[in-house]
C-alpha cells in the first residue's frame, strides 16, 4: 500500500498535471488552425455575383422644337371702362349681378328720372310758345315788307318788325337746344354699359345719391380679347426685331405658373418704342382671344415669345441632363447594356425637354431616373414605363413653366474622378 503523500509530492503531482492541460490546449489550438488554413486553400477566394443597376431611360430623338425668350407676364384688358354718372339722382334700380358678362348698351343702373321728365315737358313747351310767337313775327316782318315799298310805313319801323322776327327764330332755335338737353339728361338716367365685358363689384348700391361725373358705379373690363404684358432684356431687342420682320411672331402662355397644363397661343401685338433706363427692358403686349376666359386681368403667369421653329433639333428629356463638377453630362446606355458617361453642350431647355448642342446623337438611349448610383461602365438594368395615371410626382420632380429661371442642378450621380 501506497502511503500518505507529503507536501512535497502533492506540489511536484499539482505542476505535472497542470503542464500536461496547457500542452493539450496548445495542440487542440493547432489543430484548428491547420483545418482553417487547408480549408481556406482548398476553396480559393469567391467573387461575388456582378449586381445590374435599376434605371429609367428615354431616347435622343430629332424633332421641331421652338426657340423663344420666356418671362412673366401681366395679363391687363383691352379696355377698362369706370362707369359714371352723367346726370345726379337717386339710383332706383341696378339692372345687372356683380360679375355678370355685360354687352356694350346694356342697362345697368336707373337713376330716377322724374325731374328731367319735367324738365323736359318744360323744354318742349316753351319751344312752342316761342315757336308761335316766330311765326306770328315772320308774318308781319312780310307784310311790312310789302308795306315799306309802298310807303305805307317807315324803314325804320319795317327794321324792327324783321328785328323782332329774327329774334324769335333765334329764340325757337335756342328751345330747341334745350329740349336736346332734357332728353339727353332723361337718356342719362338710364346708365348703359360702355362696353362689353365683365361688370366687377357694386361701388354705389341701390338708393344712394349720386353726382354727376363723380365717384364710378362699377369698372368693367373686356376679357375677350385680352392682352398680356410683359418686358424681355433690351440686348435681345434686335433678335426680336429682324424675326417680327420676317414673319409676325407668336406667343403662348399658360394660366397656372409651373403647371403642365394647355398653352394658349396668341401673337404679338406691341413692341415699346423706348428701353426702360431704369430696368434695361423694352415692354411688349401680345394678344389672345380668351375664348375660355381662362385668362383674367391682373394674373402674373409665364410666357414665351416664340422667335422661330428649329426643325430638326436634337432633343433629350430635361430629367437625362447632369450638371457636375466637370460639367454637364448625360448616362447613354450602350447596346451592351452599360452606363457610359457622356459629355454633352446643351443649346436651351424647352419646358419639360432639353435641346443638345452636341454630344449625342439620335436614338441613342440615356438615363432619366437613377443616375445618383451608376458611374461609366456600370451594368444596369431598363425599368419599364409606368402606367398612366394619378400618382406621385417622378423623381425628376415638376417641369419648370415657360419663362421660369431653372435653378441650379445638383448633380444627380457620382461622376468618376
Amino acid at each position: 500500500m501506497m502511503g500518505p503523500m507529503n507536501a512535497a509530492d502533492s506540489r511536484a503531482c499539482s505542476v505535472s498535471f497542470r503542464r500536461h492541460l496547457r500542452h493539450g490546449r496548445t495542440a487542440i489550438l493547432s489543430g484548428l488552425s491547420v483545418c482553417l488554413i487547408w480549408t481556406t486553400g482548398c476553396g480559393g477566394k469567391k467573387t461575388p455575383p456582378k449586381r445590374t443597376l435599376p434605371v429609367k431611360t428615354g431616347k435622343v430623338a430629332v424633332e421641331p422644337r421652338p426657340v423663344s425668350l420666356f418671362s412673366v407676364g401681366t395679363v391687363e384688358p383691352v379696355e377698362t371702362a369706370a362707369v359714371r354718372p352723367q346726370v345726379g339722382g337717386v339710383i332706383t334700380h341696378v339692372a345687372f349681378s356683380e360679375g355678370q358678362d355685360v354687352r356694350q348698351g346694356q342697362l345697368l343702373f336707373r337713376i330716377d328720372s322724374r325731374p328731367f321728365e319735367a324738365a323736359l315737358a318744360a323744354a318742349r313747351a316753351q319751344f312752342s310758345r316761342d315757336s308761335s310767337q316766330a311765326a306770328n313775327a315772320a308774318l308781319q316782318a312780310g307784310r311790312y315788307a310789302e308795306l315799306v315799298q309802298k310807303d305805307y310805313v317807315t324803314a325804320e319801323q319795317y327794321d324792327a318788325i324783321r328785328t323782332q322776327a329774327e329774334m324769335l327764330r333765334s329764340l325757337v332755335r335756342q328751345d330747341e337746344a334745350a329740349i336736346t338737353q332734357a332728353e339727353l339728361n332723361l337718356a342719362y338716367a338710364s346708365v348703359l354699359a360702355p362696353i362689353s365685358g365683365r361688370a366687377g363689384g357694386l361701388l354705389v348700391k341701390k338708393g344712394n345719391v349720386v353726382r354727376a361725373n363723380e365717384a364710378p358705379l362699377v369698372v368693367i373690363h373686356q376679357m375677350r380679347p385680352i392682352r398680356v404684358r410683359f418686358a424681355l432684356p433690351e440686348n435681345q431687342l434686335p433678335r426680336i426685331r429682324r424675326y417680327a420682320a420676317a414673319a409676325p411672331l407668336e406667343a403662348a402662355v399658360r394660366p397656372e405658373r409651373g403647371a403642365d397644363g394647355p398653352e394658349i397661343k396668341g401673337r404679338l401685338l406691341f413692341m415699346d418704342n423706348e428701353v426702360d433706363a431704369g430696368t434695361g427692358t423694352v415692354m411688349f403686349k401680345a394678344e389672345f382671344a380668351n375664348a375660355d376666359m381662362a385668362l383674367w386681368p391682373g394674373q402674373f403667369l409665364d410666357i414665351a415669345l416664340v422667335l422661330t421653329v428649329e426643325r430638326n433639333a436634337l432633343t433629350v428629356p430635361d430629367a437625362a441632363v447632369v450638371t457636375g463638377q466637370e460639367g454637364t453630362f448625360v448616362y447613354v446606355v450602350t447596346p451592351e447594356g452599360k452606363a457610359e458617361k457622356r459629355t454633352v453642350r446643351v443649346d436651351r431647355i424647352d419646358g419639360d425637354t432639353a435641346v443638345i448642342a452636341e454630344g449625342l446623337k439620335d436614338g441613342e438611349t440615356v438615363v432619366t431616373d437613377g443616375q445618383m448610383r451608376l458611374v461609366p461602365g456600370a451594368a444596369v438594368e431598363v425599368l419599364p414605363d409606368a402606367p398612366a395615371g394619378p400618382g406621385p410626382a417622378p423623381s425628376g420632380g415638376k417641369r419648370p413653366a415657360a419663362g421660369e429661371k431653372r435653378p441650379a442642378r445638383e448633380s444627380r450621380g457620382n461622376s468618376a474622378r
